[in-house]
């Protein structure tokens, strides 16, 4: 097989090309949760602390040689050439990162319960099953080993 016909098979594979989907949405996704953060959460959180501007919230750790300090904005410090620990940036790159964590543990979670919630497959005629007492999957009566979880069956 020409490497061209496993790359066009590989590419137009279901889980590839939900994978791209996925990507993509992720990335708008981010740069929504981005701008909630910078925009809408932290202004009023800044403003109740007294007037903090997180996105400019930093720490000079060496004066810039274009011009010295102190600066107004963490650019302006950049422009003079300063060494900076931004906190404030941190601060909201870490409330972005717990917004879209949580958003993806909430899409997982809804995933799985729509996973558990799936009718059982039905057992082929005259063919009776029990639920596996470890792992709740339908396998036959018969089973001293539940095929999924490998579980040892007492009855």
């Amino acid at each position: 097989m020409s490497v061209l016909k496993e790359f066009k098979e590989f590419a137009v594979k279901g889980n590839v090309v939900d994978l791209a989907v996925g990507v993509v949405i992720g990335g708008a996704f981010g740069s929504i949760v981005k701008s909630l953060v910078d925009d809408i959460i932290m202004p009023p959180i800044g403003l109740l602390i007294g007037n903090v501007d997180f996105s400019n919230l930093f720490v000079v750790l060496k004066e810039g040689s274009k011009q010295a300090g102190p600066y107004v904005s963490v650019a302006a410090a950049k422009a003079a050439g300063a060494v900076t620990l931004n906190i404030g940036l941190f601060i909201n790159a870490l409330v972005s990162f717990t917004i879209v964590a949580f958003a993806i543990f909430m899409l997982v979670k809804a995933i799985n319960r729509l996973k558990r919630e799936t009718p059982k497959e039905a057992a082929p005629a005259g063919l009776t099953t029990k639920d596996c007492p470890y792992c709740l999957s339908t396998i036959p009566e018969q089973a001293t080993r539940c095929p999924h979880c490998t579980s040892e069956l007492n009855s």
